[in-house]
């Protein structure tokens, strides 16, 4: 009988934290607006997602949609016909910890009522370093830019997320914070870049390169 209560108390938690938490939604391919000074022209954009395709949060094509709105709205100019190289990003490390412990123990003993109060579950969070590359028509790297985010995302109701929704917004945050850091890098140079790429002028017709979540 007692177990059956319990149970009964675990489902019924479970249904209110899928309900009461946060949607992530709004905020997972949120891009600030921060357009370089000097634009870069049209560009392919590729992407590697190394280490993150080793994670349980971030889905395959979540690297490609971040970085190609990071491009699309700062980066470059409006897209024509014409590239005149590749804006690539690496995802060279990705460590993922869940944190908060003492909060499972304390809700496992206590039939998870302080989760009904708003108390947190556990922590997701990811330790990111990306670098982003430019590259002329040439397939000559012209430019080559390092940044590091960490993330760290609350799994609870009302002010968390669930532990559905929990790890994929740990990757996409640290992501998006390493981006963060690699932009004024860009546009300290960005000059410089676009008359390189210019300089080199535009790709063959036949180059596609829709980018990669490899």
């Amino acid at each position: 009988m007692h177990k059956m209560f319990r149970f009964s108390v675990l489902f019924l938690f479970a249904l209110a934290l899928l309900a009461g938490c946060k949607s992530a939604d709004r905020i997972m391919f949120q891009t600030p607006s921060q357009r370089l000074s000097s634009q870069l022209p049209p560009l392919e954009i590729e992407v590697d997602n190394g280490a993150l395709a080793q994670t349980e949060g971030a889905l395959p094509e979540d690297p490609l949609r971040v970085f190609r709105q990071e491009v699309s709205q700062n980066l470059i100019e409006p897209t024509d016909s014409a590239r005149f190289g590749y804006a690539k990003l690496l995802v060279t490390q990705a460590e993922v910890k869940r944190t908060g412990k003492f909060f499972q123990g304390v809700q496992l003993l206590t039939m998870m009522i302080p989760s009904l109060l708003g108390l947190p579950v556990e922590y997701y969070r990811t330790n990111l370093k990306a670098e982003v590359q430019i590259l002329n028509a040439r397939s000559e790297v012209i430019g080559s830019y390092v940044g590091t985010g960490t993330s760290k995302v609350r799994v609870a109701m009302y002010h968390g997320y669930s532990q559905a929704n929990a790890p994929r917004l740990a990757d996409v945050q640290a992501l998006r914070l390493a981006l963060d850091q690699i932009r004024p890098q860009l546009e300290a140079n960005a000059d410089t870049l676009r008359q390189q790429l210019l300089a080199a002028g535009p790709m063959e017709a036949t180059a596609t390169g829709t980018g990669s979540g490899q």
